[in-house]
């Protein structure tokens, strides 16, 4: 039960990494057109999570997640490297490291060690402090992968509430249905080799690119 409730905690909306600041190309998706209702918000989300989310940050995740169980830093620092340079623009880039950087500086005040050799490593992306801070608290593999996706939807859902606007009853519909989806797209997300990692996701670039210079926002990214 205290491993759910670590788990709960580490993908907690309320965690001061500050992922509710990022919308990861949407707000200039929806200032453009691209996505202006419901069910396009749907579709886009789920186009990320099926080409991006389940096919290069949930693999990178379990790796980085056995790398600490078995102490090899050396893949650690591999996996982290790879997330980080697949990240195609400025903005993307940014959040990875920012969010990676706040974590760092977090889980030592929970009384989680980082390793020294790991610490370039959670500092360029979160998902090496989330790894680890699975491992110390001994939260098994598939519940991580579980409450990222989750944590992945709710806030991108949330972003897109407010963008679009929504009221909270679409939103709430729109996780209804991406949250049918990733049973599957977790289980995709277990098949896939070191060498098919990666995401392919052109328009949320350009989104994220164009956002960049986006004159009026609310979101970092």
């Amino acid at each position: 039960m205290l491993a759910d409730l670590r788990l709960f905690q580490l993908m907690s909306p309320s965690l001061p990494v500050g992922a509710f600041t990022y919308s990861q190309g949407l707000e200039w998706a929806i200032e453009s057109g691209w996505v202006s209702q419901m069910d396009e918000l749907e579709a886009w989300l789920l186009g990320v999570l099926q080409q991006s989310v389940c096919t290069l940050e949930l693999p990178i995740l379990m790796r980085l997640y056995q790398a600490f169980e078995t102490q090899n830093y050396d893949l650690v620092k591999h996996w982290s490297q790879t997330l980080y340079a697949s990240r195609e623009t400025a903005e993307l880039r940014a959040e990875e490291s920012q969010r990676g950087k706040a974590l760092s500086v977090l889980l030592p005040s929970l009384d989680i060690k980082i390793p020294e050799s790991s610490l370039e490593s959670l500092r360029s992306t979160q998902l090496a402090g989330m790894a680890l801070a699975a491992s110390h608290w001994k939260i098994p593999l598939d519940s991580l992968c579980c409450g990222y996706l989750w944590s992945w939807i709710e806030n991108s859902v949330m972003a897109g509430v407010k963008l679009v606007p929504l009221g909270q009853t679409q939103g709430q519909q729109v996780l209804m249905r991406l949250s049918e989806a990733l049973p599957d797209l977790h289980s995709l997300a277990l098949t896939i080799s070191d060498d098919e990692i990666a995401g392919c996701t052109p328009a949320l670039a350009i989104a994220s690119a164009r956002h960049e210079t986006q004159y009026t926002r609310l979101f970092r990214s």
